[in-house]
C-alpha cells in the first residue's frame, strides 16, 4: 500500500433491506442474502485495502444501512458536516456516525433538525479541489448548501435530480481524477446540465448509458487513475480506458437491493483543503408572502408546485387558514433557488399568484434605460393579464395599459406612473423595469365556485345538452345587465359562425345593442356579405345546403364589388349589402376592425393587411370591454386573448377542445369556454335573450 488516502467503511455485521425509502428496495425486502453480502463487502474492502488506508466504525444493531457509510457525513480537512437523515429509519445513524468523527478529532458542524442533507451521498468534491458539487431533490434540501459552503470554505454547485432512482448525487454522477466526470445526464434537470457542460469541458465529461447507471456505474470509488465499481459494460470500460483509468469490477448486487454500490459503501476521509480556494455560494433565498383562498383555488399547492418544477426548494414558515369558508387564508413561503436566475424566473411566476415579499424585504423597482428603439433591456419583466402595481420611491403605483407579452416603462417626472408598452412601442431613453422587485399583481379573491369551467356539448356520460343551456343562461344574463347598464361586449368572431348558420343571430346580438365592437379577419365579412348578397357562403347555399354551380367563384365576386365601392359603409350605403353582420355594424355604428393574414383573398378595402396597425386596432376596440365573446376563430381568440387585461369575463366558443384549453391556460378566472357547434351555441343565445326581454311571450 502507497497511498495515504483514508477511507471509512462499516462491516455489513447487521446489513438487511429491512425497509422501503427508496425504488430499489421495493420488492427486495428480508431478501438479500447475508453471507453472499457478507462476501462481496469483503471483495471491496480487499481492493480498497491494497490502495489506501481502511478504516471502520463499528456496526449497530437496528441500523441496517450504517453499513453505506457515504452517508455518515461530508469531510473537508478536519471539518466535517454531519449528515441529518431524511427517512426516521436512518436517523438512528446519526450519533454513532458523530461520535466517531469526534473521537478522530474532527470539528462536527451540525445542521438544524428539520434540514435534511445525507453527506457524500450527495455532495461529491471535484478531485482537483476546486468546488463542491452538491444534490438536492431527493434526500438533501437546497437550502443545506449555503451551510455547506460558509462551514467548508468552498464553493457549492448545486444539482437538482429528477429520477426518483437515482436519489443521492453519488449514484448519477462520479467525479474523477484529472477533472473528468462520470455521469448520467437523463438523472438531472436541465439547468443542472448546463451547469455540468459549463465547468466540465466536453473531453472530460463521460455521460454513461441508462444499463450502465442502473448498474451503478457511477456509484464508483476512485483512488488515482483507478475506478472500483460494481460493473461496467464494454463500452465504458474502453472509454474509460481511453482516459486513462483502470477498471476495477467488484460484484455488489446485494447492495444494489439497497440502492447502494461501492462508493455508497465507503466515505472517503482525507479530502486535502486547497488554500487559494474559498466559500462562492450561489444558492439564494427568498421570503414571500400569500393570501387569498389558498386551498379552495388550489393557489398554494400551485405556488408550491412552481417553485419545485422551476428548479427550487421551499419551507412553509406559516400557515394561517380561515376559519370560514368565505375566509382567506395567508402564507409565508421560504424560496430556495440555486441561482440568481432560477430565483429570478421562479419569482416571477409566484408573482403571477399574487405572491408578495415580506414587508419588511420590499423595496422599489429597478429599471434600465432603452438604448435602442423598439428594444427592451435584457432580463426585462414581462407583464401578464393581471393588475399590476409597481413601487417606486416607497408607494405603490398602478400600471396602466394592463395586458400580457409586453414591458413596463416608468415615468418619474412629477408623480410617477408606469404603463405596459409593447417590444415595438419602446423609445430610447425610456425607463423600463428589469429583474422582479418592487412588482405585485394584484389577483382576485378565487374561490372553488369560481374558477374556470370547461363546458362540452354531447359528450359522453353526462347530460352535457343541459350543461351549456346553463352557461348559455349565465351568458344572456350576463349581456342583459351589460348593455342595460351602458357597458361593452366585443365580439371576436371567425367565419364559421356563417358557415353554421349563425350569422342571423349575431347579426340581431348587433342590431339589438348586444355589442358593442366586432373583430374578426377578412374571411367572416366576406362570407357573411356573400350571403347577403349571393345567398351563399363558401359557394354553398345556406338554405338548401348543396353547393351551386360556380359557387366557389363567389367569395371573390364578393371582394371585387365592396373594392369598387371602396369599403364595405359604401357597398352597404348604396344597397348593395342588404343584411348580415356587417350591414347591421354600420347601421347601427358599431365599430370593427378586420385583422387580414397570408392566406386572404382579395383582400377587401377595410382589411388592416399591416399587422401592427390591425393589433393597434383591436387593442383600442377592446379598452373598456366587460365581456368579450370568442366565436369559433382560433387565431383571433388567442389574439384578443394576449391583449386582455384580467378582469374582462371571457367566452370561448368552439367546437374544437383545444381552442377553448389554449383560452383557459391564461389562468384568469373570469374565461369560461364552451365546447360546442357556435351555431347553435348562438340560437340559444337569442333563445335565452329573448325569454329575458319578453319573459311572459317566450315559451
Amino acid at each position: 500500500m502507497t497511498s495515504e488516502i483514508r477511507i471509512l467503511m462499516c462491516a455489513p455485521d447487521h446489513y438487511d433491506v429491512d425497509y422501503v425509502i427508496n425504488p430499489w428496495m421495493e420488492g427486495n425486502v428480508h431478501k438479500s442474502s447475508r453471507d453472499r453480502a457478507v462476501e462481496q463487502w469483503q471483495g471491496l474492502f480487499q481492493v480498497l485495502k491494497d490502495r489506501a488506508i481502511v478504516e471502520l466504525v463499528k456496526p449497530e444493531k437496528g441500523v441496517p444501512d450504517m453499513v453505506f457509510t457515504a452517508n455518515a457525513g461530508l469531510v473537508l480537512g478536519k471539518e466535517v458536516v454531519l449528515s441529518r437523515f431524511f427517512h426516521k429509519e436512518r436517523q438512528g445513524e446519526e450519533p454513532f456516525f458523530k461520535q466517531w468523527f469526534a473521537d478522530q478529532g474532527f470539528t462536527v458542524h451540525e445542521l438544524p433538525k428539520d434540514l435534511p442533507f445525507e453527506g457524500a451521498g450527495d455532495a461529491l468534491l471535484d478531485r482537483e479541489g476546486r468546488w463542491l458539487w452538491a444534490g438536492y431533490g431527493f434526500r438533501s434540501e437546497l437550502d443545506s448548501h449555503p451551510y455547506l459552503a460558509k462551514w467548508l470554505d468552498i464553493e457549492v454547485l448545486s444539482l437538482r435530480l429528477m429520477d426518483e432512482r437515482f436519489y443521492h448525487l453519488d449514484t448519477c454522477f462520479c467525479p474523477l481524477a484529472n477533472g473528468y466526470l462520470l455521469y448520467y445526464p437523463p438523472a438531472f434537470d436541465s439547468y443542472s446540465n448546463r451547469l455540468i457542460e459549463m465547468r466540465v469541458p466536453e473531453a472530460k465529461r463521460i455521460p454513461i448509458s441508462e444499463p450502465d447507471a442502473l448498474n451503478f456505474a457511477c456509484n464508483t470509488v476512485n483512488i488515482g487513475t483507478v475506478v472500483v465499481m460494481n460493473k461496467a459494460s464494454d463500452e465504458l470500460k474502453r472509454r474509460l480506458s481511453a482516459a486513462g483509468f483502470d477498471v476495477v469490477e467488484t460484484p455488489l448486487t446485494e447492495f444494489l437491493k439497497a440502492g447502494g454500490a461501492a462508493k455508497c459503501l465507503t466515505l472517503r476521509t482525507t479530502e486535502p483543503v486547497l488554500a487559494d480556494i474559498h466559500a462562492s455560494g450561489t444558492v439564494e433565498s427568498r421570503i414571500v408572502r400569500m393570501e387569498g383562498h389558498l386551498l379552495d383555488a388550489g393557489l398554494i399547492n400551485q405556488a408550491l408546485d412552481l417553485i419545485v418544477e422551476g428548479g427550487g426548494s421551499f419551507q412553509v414558515l406559516n400557515f394561517n387558514l380561515g376559519e370560514q369558508r368565505q375566509s382567506t387564508s395567508s402564507a409565508e413561503v421560504k424560496v430556495t433557488a440555486p441561482s440568481h436566475d432560477v430565483m429570478e424566473a421562479i419569482m416571477s411566476q409566484l408573482i403571477d399568484l399574487g405572491a408578495l415579499p415580506r414587508m419588511d424585504e420590499q423595496c422599489d423597482i429597478i429599471w434600465e434605460p432603452v438604448i435602442q428603439d423598439g428594444v427592451a433591456p435584457d432580463d426585462f419583466y414581462v407583464s401578464t393579464i393581471y393588475p399590476t402595481e409597481v413601487r417606486v420611491s416607497g408607494e405603490w403605483v398602478q400600471v396602466q395599459k394592463q395586458r400580457m407579452d409586453g414591458a413596463i416603462a416608468v415615468d418619474m417626472t412629477g408623480n410617477p406612473t408606469a404603463a405596459c408598452r409593447l417590444l415595438r412601442d419602446l423609445k430610447v431613453g425610456d425607463r423600463v423595469i428589469v429583474g422582479v422587485e418592487g412588482i405585485r399583481t394584484v389577483r382576485k379573491p378565487e374561490s372553488r365556485d369560481t374558477r374556470s369551467q370547461e363546458f362540452s356539448f354531447m359528450g359522453a356520460g353526462v347530460s352535457s345538452e343541459r350543461r351549456v343551456e346553463l352557461v348559455v343562461e349565465q351568458i344572456a344574463w350576463e349581456m342583459r345587465q351589460i348593455r342595460d347598464h351602458g357597458g361593452k361586449v366585443v365580439v371576436t368572431a371567425g367565419p364559421v359562425v356563417i358557415h353554421t348558420g349563425g350569422g342571423e343571430h349575431l347579426s340581431h346580438l348587433v342590431r339589438e345593442g348586444y355589442v358593442q365592437a366586432l373583430l374578426g379577419g377578412n374571411a367572416i365579412a366576406v362570407h357573411d356579405m356573400e350571403q347577403s348578397m349571393l345567398g351563399t357562403s363558401l359557394g354553398m347555399d345556406m338554405k338548401r345546403g348543396v353547393s351551386v354551380r360556380g359557387g366557389h367563384r363567389h367569395h371573390l365576386k364578393v371582394i371585387n364589388i365592396v373594392r369598387r365601392y371602396g369599403s364595405i359603409a359604401k357597398a352597404v350605403e348604396a344597397g348593395v349589402v342588404t343584411s348580415g353582420v356587417m350591414y347591421e355594424c354600420v347601421k347601427n355604428n358599431i365599430p370593427f376592425s378586420l385583422a387580414g393574414s397570408i392566406r386572404d383573398d382579395g383582400p377587401l378595402p377595410d382589411t388592416e393587411m399591416d399587422l401592427i396597425k390591425a393589433q393597434e386596432a383591436y387593442s383600442r376596440l377592446i379598452e373598456g370591454a366587460d365581456l368579450i365573446l370568442m366565436l369559433s376563430s382560433m387565431l383571433h381568440s388567442i389574439g384578443v386573448g394576449n391583449m386582455t387585461p384580467a378582469g374582462v369575463k371571457m367566452v370561448c366558443v368552439d367546437i374544437n377542445p383545444a381552442v377553448v384549453t389554449k383560452l383557459s391556460d391564461r389562468g384568469s378566472v373570469e374565461s369560461v369556454g364552451v365546447v360546442t357547434d357556435v351555431g347553435l351555441f348562438l340560437s340559444l343565445l337569442i333563445q335565452q335573450l329573448d325569454r329575458l326581454t319578453y319573459p311572459y311571450q317566450v315559451a
